[in-house]
């Protein structure tokens, strides 16, 4: 009992780098300050100590959390089995739509800290290539030529990208209307009806499991 009681006032790594990461979604790097932390954990400011050496590793924190997340998803979507290209990239498509394991907001915030820091920047950059090549990989799996391979997996990377720099609101019945055209232009093929259907199903029951989950108000 007295373990748990000494576990519970410092609180956990898991936990400082939760806070940590929800503060930087909601109002950017500036807010990640170890004291407001520890204030809104009802923990005391020492606590953080026995997790983190200062503030700079808990940025090195996040960060690191951030790639294997978000650019851990990529690599796991391109190379989830698929029987057609097609259902590749809905897979890869997918993954943008649903919302875990890959965080938009958070890559989205990560992109802002890269304007103040060049060291981030150099981070953002590095994992941009890391899921360009996740995506030629995907392409070049299905005997797509190299330079066209690069060429798609920049239009599908872009474009999905793209979403989220603009922070565009779209409903999900207006962009799966949209997919079927995005997926010919992005792999040169219409994807089949079955597979659509299967993409489709897929989505709502993701869109009704958060709702369900986090439920308005």
């Amino acid at each position: 009992m007295a373990k748990e009681k000494t576990t519970g006032w410092r609180g956990s790594r898991d936990m400082w780098l939760a806070a940590a990461k929800a503060a930087l979604v909601d109002t950017g790097v500036g807010s990640v300050k170890i004291q407001p932390l520890a204030t809104q954990l009802k923990i005391s400011r020492t606590s953080f100590y026995w997790h983190f050496k200062d503030r700079e590793a808990l940025l090195d924190a996040l960060l690191d959390d951030w790639e294997t997340q978000n650019t851990g998803a990529f690599r796991t979507a391109c190379a989830a089995y698929s029987e057609t290209i097609t259902e590749a990239v809905l897979s890869l498509i997918g993954m943008f739509l649903d919302g875990a394991p890959f965080d938009p907001r958070l890559d989205f915030a990560i992109r802002g800290w890269a304007h103040r820091s060049d060291a981030v920047t150099r981070r953002v950059i590095a994992a941009d290539e890391a899921r360009l090549d996740a995506i030629r990989a995907m392409f070049r799996r299905f005997d797509y030529p190299q330079d066209s391979a690069d060429v798609r997996a920049r239009t599908v990377y872009l474009t999905q990208m793209g979403y989220i720099s603009l922070q565009v609101s779209e409903d999900l019945a207006t962009r799966l209307a949209r997919i079927e055209s995005y997926v010919e232009i992005f792999s040169g093929h219409r994807p089949a009806a079955l597979e659509m259907a299967r993409f489709v199903a897929q989505r709502q029951l993701c869109q009704a499991t958060r709702a369900y989950r986090d439920p308005p108000g």
